[in-house]
Order: structure tokens, then sequence, then C-alpha cells
């Protein structure tokens, strides 16, 4: 029996007992029903699809939340997507670590980032063979890392460098290879060509491309191999965007590093930095997420700030003018989880509901239309009661992911 059929089937048992009036005309034609995922286990997609990378079968287009063929929000630990863009030439994608600490991934294959030793393109989830232990995991813009027993495997793209390997080669990775020198590690990012490491000691390591001191050690330049940013301890916990990285330390504050053009490092400024500023104005912090260019922190009252590029209303303060500091958005309450791509942001939270703001014109804030938001305006992809935790958007594309 094929993945789409059991899925249609399964989906099918579970509204199974509601009564025929009540289902909408998307349940009695066996697909997701839009606004109805506490009705099934399902992880969520929707947005662009041109690569498969909304992981249900199709390359089709979905303006409302779809479910991914077989995978269970309940069995996933974490969802990263990566790549972007629109049409055949782009390169989404996204992997999935599941609880049993196996690997799945499916999108876009070209430069081997599914890590199943092709380039082939795939539109439903694969599990990536031969792995298996792993405690993390995050996509970039074309290659993957993961953590396995405090050591960092990489795949995909190494034309920056940013597989770690040591060397003398850009050719892509289709299949896992260790990062060179690393061990005790607790966490991994991946940037658009960068990566970063997080290791238990509250070190933080980068290698991979260089430009807009995106690697944070006081210089502009590539690295093959991991080296540790100067000056900077006590992390607990690291969110990177395209081309910049955040870190929280353990007195609640956050520096940041990189590109900071649009003022995604909110240290007051709009130049790069290739060492850690400090994020101004801002402590008694909880969590940090970067999307590609625009930065939030939730602070330990629960209320959320942010800072960065805001063309798209994708801050949603209410303006379309980048911030170089932090704005409080005193209308987003309760997050538990954020993500988002160039032009729009995704939270989900503590209710079970899914919301977004910022560009729709890929649907890519999943609420079934292609109308973007306007001043502090938020719109519904995922009702409360959803059973929704997590989000997960593709790196520098329009889909989006709810887990």
């Amino acid at each position: 029996m094929t993945p789409p059929l059991r899925l249609t089937l399964l989906a099918a048992l579970s509204l199974a007992a509601l009564p025929l009036t009540a289902l909408p005309a998307q349940a009695l034609a066996g697909q997701a029903v839009p606004g109805r995922a506490g009705t099934d286990p399902w992880v969520r997609a929707w947005g662009e699809n041109a690569q498969g990378q909304l992981g249900n079968g199709s390359t089709t287009a979905q303006q409302t939340p779809v479910a991914v063929t077989g995978i269970a929000r309940d069995d996933v630990r974490e969802l990263s997507g990566g790549g972007g863009g629109a049409g055949n030439t782009a390169n989404p994608f996204a992997v999935a670590l599941l609880k049993d600490g196996t690997v799945k991934s499916w999108g876009s294959n070209a430069t081997g980032q599914l890590g199943n030793g092709t380039t082939t393109a795939q539109n439903f989830p694969v599990t990536v063979a031969g792995l298996s232990g792993i405690s993390a995991v995050s996509a970039g813009l074309n290659h993957v890392l993961a953590v396995k027993g405090g050591r960092v495997l990489a795949w995909g793209s190494n034309a920056s460098k940013q597989l770690g390997t040591g060397q003398d080669t850009t050719n892509p990775y289709r299949t896992p290879i260790p990062v060179q020198s690393l061990d005790k590690v607790k966490d991994v990012a991946a940037g658009c060509d960068f990566s970063v490491a997080l290791r238990q000691d509250g070190t933080v390591w980068t290698w991979g491309k260089g430009d807009n001191g995106r690697l944070g050690t006081g210089a502009n330049t590539t690295r093959e191999t991991p080296q540790q940013v100067p000056d900077l301890t006590d992390v607990e916990s690291i969110a990177v965007g395209c081309e910049y990285v955040l870190a929280l330390t353990a007195d609640g504050t956050v520096k940041s590093w990189g590109k900071g053009d649009t003022g995604q490092l909110g240290n007051d400024a709009t130049a790069d930095s290739n060492k850690p500023v400090d994020v101004a104005y801002l402590d008694a912090v909880a969590k940090v997420f970067a999307t590609h260019s625009t930065a939030f922190a939730v602070l330990d009252d629960g209320s959320l700030a942010g800072w960065g590029r805001n063309t798209e209303r994708q801050l949603g303060d209410g303006t379309a003018a980048n911030r170089t500091t932090p704005v409080v958005l005193d209308h987003v309450k309760g997050v538990q989880d954020m993500a988002g791509g160039p032009d729009f942001t995704l939270a989900a939270l503590d209710d079970g509901s899914v919301i977004g703001w910022g560009a729709n014109a890929a649907a890519q804030l999943g609420d079934g239309s292609t109308t973007g938001t306007t001043g502090t305006a938020t719109t519904s992809a995922l009702p409360p009661g959803s059973g929704i935790t997590r989000v997960a958007a593709t790196t520098s594309g329009k889909s989006g992911f709810a887990y």
C-alpha cells in the first residue's frame, strides 16, 4: 500500500467519529482539513511546493495546512526547513529528527542535501539511511548539520566549506560526513552557507563562509574547519539567520554578529560585525529566534520583542520600517516557538494555535488567502487546540511547517 493511500485511510479513520454532515469537503475527499489539526496526528505544511518541500507526495502549492505524508507530530523531536526561492531552480527542502533518533528528509536535492546518496528530489519523507542516535538537526540553504553523541555530521553543498570536513574540496556530499575536530556539542544551527555549533561548555564554534563577519571570529575569512568565537562564554542557546547569529547567554542577555544591513544585529546600527556585539536595550531574555533577516526574543515576563528587516511587515510592529533595536510587540502573547522566511513570520502560541504576519503572495501564512497583513494584524493558519507546539520555515523561501 502506497504512503498516500495509507495516509488517506488513516485520515478517514480519525474523522470517522464525526457525522458526515459536519465534515468539510476536503475531509470527504480524503484530504487534510484546514483548521482541523486536532482531528489528525500529522505534521502540517503549506505555501510553495515546487520541489515537493511540503512532503505530501505532490508539487502543488497549498494555501492551507496539509499533512506531511506519514510523519506524526508526536514522533518529531525537531523539524528544520532549508533552501528556498520559487521555481524548479530553487532548492527548498526539509529534515525531521524523530524521537527515536532517526532522520527523514524531503524536497529539493540538487546538492545532496537530503543525505540519501542521490541528487534526486523527493516529494515525500524518506529516512536518511545509516543515521541513528541523532539528538539535533538544522538545515541551511543547501546543507544539513546533525549531532550524534556530541559529534557533528554534515551533508549537502560544501561550496563555502560549510560542511567543515577539513578537506580541500567544494564537492557536495550526498551522505553524512563527520565535521572535523568538534566534540561535546549539544546543538547546531545552519546558516545560508555557514555553520554554528554550541558546545556543552557554553562556547560557540563556527565554520564556512566568512563574508559580513558571520563567523564571529574577528575576520571575514572563510574557514573549512571549526574555530571558536573568541570572548564568548556561558552561551545557553543559539539561533541563526541567513547571514547572522544570535547567542543567548546564561545571564539572559543576547549577543549577535554577522550581517547587519537591515538592523538584524539589534545594536542600533546597520553595519556588519565580525565579532559579537550586544543587542541593545534587551535583558531578562528567555528565548531567541532568528528568521532570515528578522530576529525575535521572548522575555522572562512572556512579552515578545523583535528587530531587523521589516519591509514586508514581517516584524509585526505596525510599520514597514526596518528596526535596528528591539521593539516590544504587545499584541502577540504566549509565544512558544517562531520561524519565518525573508518576508513572513510564523508563531506557535501556548493555546495550540499558529499565527503569522507579513507577506503572503505565495500563501506562506497558511490562512487560505494570498493577502498579506497590515498594521499589527496577524492571521491564523491553525486554530487554538490544534495540538501544535512548534513551527518551521524554509530558510529563504515561502513554505511553512507546524508540528
